[in-house]
């Protein structure tokens, strides 16, 4: 009741028509952490110059202490305010902010920022399982990230466009995740049942956008020309000579402040980010949208590194050197110089803006590491994404020669691929041995020689193996990563929408292979039966009959007992793969067609009888 815009009318009358004596404000975590909680003392007479006294139990908001901490803190009169009521209704929505100092006081004066710009809402889909896709699930042919109007997205012909569904903390740019059906400017969503289409006039507009909800702090972000807004992410659609001023001052520490005060909850609607006070000073004003623009740039770089951009081009590690180390040390550096530019540019615009609002003795610029939202190098993540771009040249998504998508969809072209060449028929095995020509793991080991050269190869794949962690030699350990913890990255990263599936007989490992969802074709199931399955089993009977002519031979107890070992093992694999093999048989016979466009989750469980399980 102190904050939210739903009690608004109750303290109108509160504050006009009685006086606030004291309170306690020990928030949350008394009846449950989801619950707020106040005490106080009402007079019911209107007194508007009498100062009220409020008492503060918490640190931070959204801190749960307990009520020892409590209790210590009031005894030692810990964070006492005082204020005159009369100063809450100079605040939008008059929240009971007991706490905020006269210097801010004085700048809710401004005009506000939605005087400029009214923050907008944007659709909701009623069923975003139909409507919403992840960008790497579809068909690259039917989408168009780059329409500038609703007319331009229906002449592109195209289903899928790029939508704001909120995210991560992240500011500046970033999380472009999300794609939409707005075929045909929307005509299935405009005609579907409790689908709620806001604000269309203002769709595909550049744009700052932000997540609704976020647990401690709001992070704002450009969103360039090509994207359908939600609910959940936001749209302020400024002219272009205002959203780079307007992007810098809702990035910073005051304007953090001013929502805490007006409403310090987890939800930040489009009223709590157009009250906030908008003081343009033209002096600095080209330094500001100059210094935005940096970090836009900065930020974009980094989200367009790493393959989950629909703008990435090539892994950050292929680099003109002979060795992955010396092009992770580039790398680092890289990252550490944007890293630092970042943090220093959000310091100069909070050093600013609290110069133009009159708080410094109340703000200071500095902003914590952990605020940056720019990635720093991480060893073992950045080579395990280097594998994850390896497995995508060998299915010819990617080519080391091509910037960007090689292959997602629509026609081959094989002159994109010049030194490395993907796999034949998009199917590549992954087997505790070598048995086949197309083994995951030489061809991996084939894909470290082209992009570094042959001279520097075992170094290479020392350094990549040391980076997994493993033990053992360089292949084995890279074996050991793709035979066990490589579909469980890929999952993570992917968001539980994987686009090389793992077809899988069990925890004996008896066969798996990938394939890419792309290249996926109604025989393709068939061709994993013929050529890989019935010749991973002939190769076990092959091996079985050995390991039980040696066992049989063996001269000493240690040796019959290390074949034994062996062939007990490959019965198991045997026996796993022929159950398995009935299971693929069953789907091969169906020579199954999918539509990319009813997404992952929909065309894996057609599948699920023989494809790992997503985690």
């Amino acid at each position: 009741w102190m904050f939210l815009p739903t009690y608004e009318n109750l303290r109108q009358i509160l504050l006009s028509e009685d006086c606030i004596l004291s309170l306690i404000h020990p928030g949350r975590g008394i009846f449950g952490s989801d619950f707020g909680t106040t005490a106080f003392v009402i007079c019911k007479k209107c007194m508007s110059n009498y100062t009220g006294i409020y008492y503060r139990l918490y640190k931070k908001q959204g801190d749960v202490e307990t009520s020892e901490v409590r209790e210590q803190a009031f005894l030692a009169g810990e964070s006492v305010f005082c204020a005159q009521q009369s100063q809450f209704s100079i605040i939008p929505g008059q929240p009971i902010a007991y706490s905020t100092s006269h210097n801010m006081l004085k700048t809710f004066a401004a005009k506000k920022i939605g005087d400029i710009e009214y923050p907008k809402q944007g659709l909701s889909t009623a069923d975003n399982e139909r409507f919403l896709r992840l960008w790497y699930e579809i068909d690259q042919l039917k989408f168009a990230s780059n329409c500038s109007s609703n007319e331009n997205s229906i002449a592109s012909c195209a289903k899928w466009f790029p939508f704001n569904k909120g995210g991560d903390f992240r500011k500046w740019y970033g999380n472009f995740d999300y794609v939409i059906n707005w075929e045909n400017g929307g005509y299935e969503l405009r005609n579907f049942k409790n689908a709620a289409i806001r604000n269309p006039n203002y769709y595909f507009e550049p744009h700052v956008t932000w997540s609704k909800v976020s647990i401690s702090k709001v992070a704002f972000r450009y969103r360039p020309v090509g994207s359908v807004f939600s609910d959940a992410g936001c749209a302020a659609t400024f002219h272009d000579d205002v959203l780079w001023y307007a992007l810098g001052l809702l990035n910073t520490k005051y304007a953090q402040r001013v929502f805490d005060i007006i409403n310090p909850t987890v939800n930040y609607t489009q009223s709590t980010i157009a009250n906030l006070p908008y003081i343009v000073n033209a002096a600095k004003k080209e330094i500001i949208t100059e210094t935005v623009k940096k970090n836009v740039f900065v930020t974009q770089n980094d989200w367009d590194s790493f393959e989950t951009s629909w703008d990435f081009k090539k892994h950050p590690l292929l680099r003109n050197v002979s060795t992955i180390s010396e092009a992770f040390n580039q790398w680092q550096k890289e990252c550490d110089d944007r890293f630092n530019q970042l943090k220093a540019n959000e310091e100069e615009l909070n050093r600013i803006f609290i110069d133009i609002y009159g708080l410094q003795d109340e703000l200071t610029p500095e902003v914590e590491d952990k605020d940056v939202t720019v990635r720093k190098a991480d060893l073992g993540r950045d080579v395990r994404s280097f594998i994850s771009y390896a497995v995508g040249c060998m299915f010819g998504r990617y080519s080391p020669t091509y910037d960007g998508l090689a292959y997602a969809g629509g026609t081959w072209d094989d002159g994109k691929y010049n030194i490395y060449k993907p796999d034949a028929d998009g199917i590549i095995p992954i087997c505790d041995d070598e048995y086949f020509e197309d083994d995951m793991v030489g061809r991996f080991v084939e894909f470290v020689r082209v992009v570094y050269g042959d001279s520097s190869l075992e170094d290479n794949l020392r350094f990549i193996a040391n980076a997994l962690g493993g033990k053992g030699q360089p292949k084995e350990v890279i074996r050991n990563y793709f035979l066990n913890d490589f579909y469980a990255d890929h999952c993570k990263i992917y968001q539980k929408r994987p686009i090389y599936w793992l077809f899988d007989s069990g925890k004996k490992n008896g066969f798996k292979c990938l394939i890419y969802l792309h290249r996926y074709q109604p025989d393709t199931i068939a061709r994993i039966r013929t050529d890989y399955v019935h010749e991973q089993q002939a190769r076990y009977r092959t091996a079985i009959e050995g390991l039980e002519k040696q066992a049989a031979a063996a001269t000493s107890t240690s040796e019959r007992v290390k074949l034994t070992k062996q062939l007990n093992k490959v019965q198991a694999q045997d026996a796993e793969l022929h159950q398995y093999e009935e299971k693929v048989h069953a789907l091969a016979d169906q020579m199954i067609k999918i539509d990319l466009d009813d997404g992952v989750k929909h065309n894996y469980e057609i599948f699920k009888d023989v494809l790992a399980k997503i985690k």
